[in-house]
């Protein structure tokens, strides 16, 4: 599963917000149909969304993949677990604290959960940024934590850190019902981009396919094209 998604959008980049009618809201649109029927055998609960790099737009995709699941009626939270660099709170424009670490800190099973100005869609923030993330969700507090979530959402999407800087999101991965990459299709090196589907594979984790940011006008489309293999 390939969506390309253009990455010259203005302001925050919610083009789902902005400009619903765009080439660029109609690619999420494919994306969010393509999970739908990647899952006809076993339901996507939990998301996870990630990338290769840093900076290659797993957020803003998270963000728009978030609203356009919201369209169709489903209560949606998006859960930062970038906890190293977190920006979805300001995205939508709310308080980082009381969020993620919050709860598995004080061990609560209430999410603190932050609305945001869109139908269906919330947020819980990463809170107080922990001096070792991944110790944090390895723990059994984290696990859950995160069935917590579970249970006041039909999808939890959750953004973690790229692959390849970090062990979180091959953590989390293992921990989901599925996993998108972002890829951005101007500065992901392929070999880079091979060694994190690697890496995901190698704990097991459900790799749905990759998003390919910043794809430049003319060449703008969404289509299926199969599951995301060793090679992209």
């Amino acid at each position: 599963m390939t969506a390309h998604s253009d990455g010259s959008l203005n302001g925050t980049g919610l083009v789902m917000m902005q400009a619903p009618r765009s080439a660029a809201a109609e690619a999420y649109r494919t994306l969010s149909t393509n999970i739908q029927f990647s899952s006809l055998d076993r339901d996507i609960k939990t998301l996870l969304v990630t990338s290769v790099g840093q900076d290659e737009g797993k957020s803003i995709v998270l963000a728009n993949l978030a609203i356009t699941m919201a369209e169709s009626g489903k209560k949606v939270v998006m859960v930062d677990c970038d906890l190293r660099r977190p920006s979805l709170h300001q995205m939508f424009g709310v308080s980082e604290q009381p969020g993620l670490t919050s709860m598995v800190l004080n061990e609560e099973m209430q999410p603190p959960l932050h609305a945001t100005s869109v139908a269906n869609v919330s947020l819980l923030p990463s809170g107080p940024l922990p001096p070792n993330p991944a110790e944090l969700i390895s723990s059994e507090r984290f696990t859950r934590v995160l069935a917590a979530i579970g249970a006041v959402a039909d999808v939890v999407l959750i953004d973690a850190p790229p692959v390849v800087a970090v062990a979180d999101a091959t953590i989390l991965a293992a921990r989901v019902d599925g996993v998108l990459l972002v890829v951005d299709s101007g500065r992901t090196r392929r070999d880079t981009a091979r060694r994190a589907t690697e890496q995901l594979q190698r704990v097991g984790a459900r790799l749905l396919g990759a998003v390919l940011t910043n794809v430049k006008a003319e060449r703008e489309q969404a289509r299926y094209l199969g599951k995301l293999g060793t090679s992209t």
